[in-house]
């Protein structure tokens, strides 16, 4: 049976194609939709208006924790890329005893909460821990190596799986034309593994620039973050338009992220289809 008369099967002549949408749509609006209506319409709660986003927006707490958010964000994406890359490389081509037993761990690490990531850092590197480093720990370079740690694997796994489908053809042709390990990782490896790294690095962007746990859990007082702040306003403070409007900024950031992935995705499909042709 095609395509076309299985979908015709679904819709019937009582039930128009195009209403298969609805369903989803529901569900989409009441679970997210409408949630976020609520926090946006509480960020202009009577009484506070655009004079609380603009005196949020233009409080220098404000503009502290979006450039620590913006920081640990970029610098956990490139430390993750860098990482994360080497370690796909190594796994892929260079054979040693116990690749796959390595594969299957990092795939037994993404389904593990970032909260465990920061309290094996408190024991090994906490003011009473092994290493006794709690200087370093509870400052901006502790959380953002608590960051990389634990999403290296969101880059690493894309690169692995990206790595395994370059043609070995490919490969035997570099190295028969005198092209070293490295020329042949440089020319031939990594722009066949492109899409799949900038996909896992804006993956990884996304989730740094909402990470939440690994900040609270180290308990770096210096490390005022978006999603913290939010926190500290909603929580502790109880100022629940202000921990609203900077949630609605966290989400639109969040968004014209994801937006940017996709038109990034976008054009580099469309430069590989120009090249096949």
């Amino acid at each position: 049976m095609s395509a076309g008369r299985r979908r015709g099967g679904l819709s019937g002549p009582g039930w128009p194609g195009a209403l298969w949408v609805l369903p989803p749509l529901a569900v989409v609006l009441g679970l997210f939709g409408y949630p976020l209506a609520l926090v946006i319409r509480q960020s202009f709660e009577p009484g506070r208006g655009a004079s609380g986003w603009d005196s949020i927006l233009g409080s220098a707490e404000f503009r502290q924790a979006a450039w620590r958010t913006f920081a640990l964000a970029l610098g956990t994406t490139a430390g993750c890329l860098l990482l994360g890359t080497f370690l796909a490389l190594v796994i892929a081509f260079v054979p040693f005893p116990g690749a796959r037993t390595v594969s299957r761990l990092i795939d037994t690490m993404l389904a593990f909460p970032s909260f465990l990531i920061a309290l094996a850092f408190t024991f090994l590197y906490g003011s009473a821990g092994v290493f006794h480093a709690g200087g370093f720990l509870y400052s901006f370079w502790g959380v953002l190596f608590a960051e990389i740690t634990f999403y290296t694997p969101f880059v690493l796994r894309p690169a692995l799986a990206a790595f395994g489908q370059v043609p070995g053809a490919q490969l035997d042709a570099a190295a028969s034309l005198g092209a070293g390990p490295w020329r042949v990782v440089r020319q031939v490896v990594l722009p066949e593994a492109a899409p799949a790294l900038v996909a896992g690095a804006c993956l990884t962007m996304l989730l740094a620039m909402n990470e939440f746990g690994i900040v609270l859990f180290i308990g770096a007082k210096d490390v005022l973050t978006l999603p913290v702040l939010i926190y500290t306003k909603g929580i502790v403070t109880f100022d629940y338009p202000g921990a609203c409007v900077i949630a609605v900024v966290q989400v639109a950031s969040a968004l014209a992220l994801y937006g940017l992935h996709h038109w990034i995705s976008g054009k580099g499909g469309n430069g590989a289809a120009v090249g096949k042709a």
